[in-house]
């Protein structure tokens, strides 16, 4: 349960609504000890005012009263309030509350005294929660299709946190298995390339040009020290080719550059590969807005010796067994598809075994929830580690998997082809460099996670207000304008006068803002509880449109003091609103545009 600071205008009601429940419990209506949790939902037209309840409906049968009359029971035992006008029964049940304007005077004041805490929660059950996202294996640049879950992982943290929760943000490295072997030894044959061998590059190798550009960095450092001659490299291997021939080729040269290299020259081209690629990510990362707590290595959770810790949980606890010299999980007793292999004949872990050690070892550091942000095609991930967490002996319900959808770009109104494993893709750099951080940490968030997200370059580029990162953008840099204004005419701004001279604000377009401001509370709970930055993402853009009809109807720097500094208190408070739900998102609130 969370409250915030200041108590938002929903928790009044709720807890109104919870002192009727007591006294129609003295009162025997309802049964004594039940604790009840009222629904309170925003109304959704002003003639029906800013509150509805359906907690007549939901206890009529228990009070054996209809629920009008039981709506009308609840009526009368409310507590006085000075912040709500009126209560009235609305259709079968419904209890619409109608506040005074002295209840949205009071959350200007409250946004002008809270300032960046304003809205931002305080829980009542603390949470420690870890977001893992992002975690793309390092053996290459961050797509676009990284970008969504970067810009979605970052924001839904940050809400978290606004909602009142600890919340600790990851990056799972996966430095360790098969497809790092696979990057290594593509560096190590662009090396030779470039000393000169002439060899044919594996089907399954990585293509990308950047492969190229870290072999030139090893052997800027290593002159030719690790070439050997073509025919070395690929004499008696297993001939390349479509699907599984492909499959056994790489693997066999991933072998021979064993062979051929030893443990120090196979290091050098690993670590180059894997420390470039990683420096790149991070740096990418970090321009576009997004920073970790904990940069987690796949190779040191096996070092430490958790992956093991873990398969003994496993097998002390009987969900284990031998078959073809394998270890085997017994996950399809505990809700998975199918059993997981955990051990392979030859003694090496899988990946598996690798995520269910990740997951218990988020526990053990002290986490009571562990979020996971992956891409829609691990839709197989979610089984497969609650069936793991039930075999720990621990609740799978404090694993939570979100996936998200992909993102298709357009351009001009066409479809932007992408292929990674050609190597011609989009990068998250490219991207953010055509169109801003700002604009593409938007857009990635205005839909929801879980559905497709056609990405309009053309309209993310735009300076215009049916560009939405713009229109919210320029909201913010207008109402700091009219203070830049207000510096030129030699004025000041006096909010106690202006607090004083709240009253004054009677407007249409004055109390839509204020109604608009006074629903930010909600909206964070709301977009935490749902894990749903787009809540947020929305309600800034109806937040800028309330203000931009607002400052396009009235003057504000007005000859009456009073009024002149009321209306400055207004917009002050919706720039603090507006900044903070920007930078909740990642998003900077611009001064001038």
């Amino acid at each position: 349960m969370l409250q915030t600071g200041a108590g938002s205008l929903k928790d009044h009601i709720e807890e109104l609504l919870i002192q009727a429940l007591l006294h129609l419990q003295r009162d025997g209506v309802l049964p004594k000890g039940q604790e009840i949790a009222p629904q309170v939902e925003r109304s959704r037209s002003a003639e029906h005012g800013e509150f509805a309840s359906n907690l007549a409906m939901v206890l009529a049968r228990e009070a054996g009263r209809s629920p009008r009359e039981l709506a009308q029971e609840i009526i009368n035992r409310l507590p006085n309030s000075r912040q709500v006008e009126r209560t009235e029964i609305a259709g079968p049940g419904f209890i619409n509350f109608f506040m005074n304007r002295c209840a949205l005077y009071g959350v200007i004041k409250d946004v002008l005294r809270d300032g960046k805490r304003y809205g931002h929660a305080i829980a009542r059950r603390r949470q420690r929660v870890t977001v893992e996202f992002v975690s793309a294996n390092p053996t290459g640049p961050l797509h676009v299709g990284h970008g969504r879950g970067a810009a979605y992982g970052a924001s839904l943290a940050a809400i978290l946190e606004a909602a009142g929760h600890i919340v600790q943000r990851e990056y799972y490295v996966n430095d360790n298995g098969r497809q790092m072997d696979i990057l290594a030894t593509s560096v190590w044959l662009r090396y030779l390339e470039l000393c000169g061998e002439q060899l044919r590059f594996p089907h399954n190798g990585y293509h990308g040009e950047y492969i190229y550009d870290i072999a030139r960095l090893a052997r800027s450092e290593v002159g030719d020290k690790w070439r050997f001659p073509g025919q070395n490299v690929l004499d008696d291997l297993a001939p390349d080719g479509p699907g599984g021939q492909a499959e056994v080729h790489i693997d066999a040269l991933i072998e021979r550059a064993r062979t051929l290299l030893g443990d120090s020259g196979y290091r050098t081209f690993f670590d180059a590969a894997l420390d470039t690629i990683l420096k790149d990510i991070h740096d990418d990362l970090s321009e576009f807005g997004v920073e970790f707590d904990l940069w987690f290595s796949e190779l040191e959770l096996e070092r430490s010796g958790a992956i093991q810790h873990a398969i003994d949980r496993l097998q002390q606890n009987g969900h284990l067994y031998v078959k073809d010299g394998a270890t085997w999980f017994r996950a399809s007793a505990l809700g998975d598809e199918k059993d997981r292999v955990l051990t392979r004949e030859n003694g090496r872990t899988t990946y598996f075994a690798s995520d269910v050690a990740y997951f218990l070892n988020k526990l053990e550091r002290g986490f009571e929830h562990a979020i996971y942000v992956f891409g829609a095609d691990h839709h197989g991930y979610i089984a497969r580690l609650q069936a793991a967490a039930r075999g720990l002996g621990e609740d799978p319900e404090s694993l939570e998997i979100l996936l998200v959808q992909f993102a298709v770009l357009f351009r001009e109104g066409e479809k932007v082809q992408m292929s990674t494993r050609s190597g011609h893709f989009i990068t998250l750099r490219e991207l953010r460099e055509e169109v801003s951080s700002d604009a593409a940490r938007y857009f990635y968030v205005m839909r929801s996670h879980d559905q497709h997200l056609d990405f309009d370059l053309d309209l993310a580029k735009s300076r215009s207000n049916e560009n939405p990162v713009y229109y919210i953008q320029y909201a913010h840099a207008r109402i700091s304008s009219v203070f830049r204004n207000l510096d030129q005419m030699d004025l000041t701004h006096n909010i106690p006068i202006g607090e004083a001279a709240l009253d004054l604000l009677g407007e249409a377009h004055e109390l839509e803002l204020m109604r608009a401001i006074s629903r930010y509370p909600e909206v964070i709970e709301s977009a935490a509880r749902l894990r749903a930055p787009h809540i947020l993402a929305h309600y800034l853009d109806l937040l800028a449109t309330e203000f931009h009809a607002y400052y396009n109807a009235h003057q504000f720097l007005v000859d009456d003091e009073n009024l002149r500094n009321a209306r400055l208190n207004l917009i002050l408070a919706a720039q603090r609103v507006l900044a903070d739900g920007l930078g909740l998102l990642g998003i900077a609130a611009p001064e001038e545009m």
